[in-house]
């Protein structure tokens, strides 16, 4: 039976990525032109965030095997993202899913501001917390077919590890941000060729 939000036609309803961006577009430059009446730190973060996004989007090209992969997906599917623009974790998530999921029109993606959202972000917490970003991809009937989210597994050992060092969160945040960069998805890739390798197979 699917979900209740999912009958209720939330996701469906949701922004699309370009939506988002338009947004998120917008509420950079508001913050631009009002800095000195601000008092937020996270509001330089926000920008550096929409930088980083904007920079994936413009060089970004998925990886030829990947794509070719999510081609195959024959059924439409709608692809939901729980998020935040203020979420440095989803800056360097997001574009490439977008990218990921261009690769076949019959994939919808959708994001929901988490905030806004919390009884769907309820319930699809990683250990107990509602962290972001979650992918969950369901079928059209709103049977579910796979998550993914709120990092790559390389990137959360990261963390993992540089909270086991008791690194502080400004450190630990650096060095994570440090790892995307070089990365450049090739983390996020090979995670999806194995999910959407399953989803295929099981289909």
């Amino acid at each position: 039976m699917p979900k209740k939000f999912f009958l209720e036609k939330r996701p469906h309803n949701a922004m699309s990525y370009e939506e988002y961006m338009d947004n998120f577009r917008n509420t950079v430059e508001m913050i631009k032109n009002n800095l000195d009446e601000i008092d937020d730190p996270n509001l330089n973060y926000m920008i550096m965030n929409f930088q980083r996004s904007q920079r994936i989007e413009k060089s970004y090209v998925v990886d030829d095997q990947l794509c070719q992969m999510v081609k195959k997906i024959d059924t439409p599917q709608l692809w939901m993202v729980l998020t935040e623009n203020w979420c440095g974790d989803s800056a360097q998530t997001l574009p490439y899913i977008n990218k990921i999921a261009k690769c076949n029109p019959i994939i919808e993606l959708k994001i929901l501001e988490r905030d806004k959202n919390i009884d769907i972000m309820d319930l699809y917490l990683t250990n107990g917390s509602r962290s972001i970003p979650k992918l969950v991809a369901f079928d059209y009937e709103g049977n579910e077919l796979f998550q993914w989210g709120p990092r790559p597994k390389e990137a959360q050992d990261l963390i993992i590890r540089a909270k086991e060092a008791g690194k502080s969160k400004e450190a630990f945040m650096k060095e994570l941000h440090l790892w995307y960069g070089r990365n450049r998805g090739k983390a996020i890739e090979e995670e999806f060729k194995d999910i959407i390798g399953n989803l295929i197979q099981s289909s």
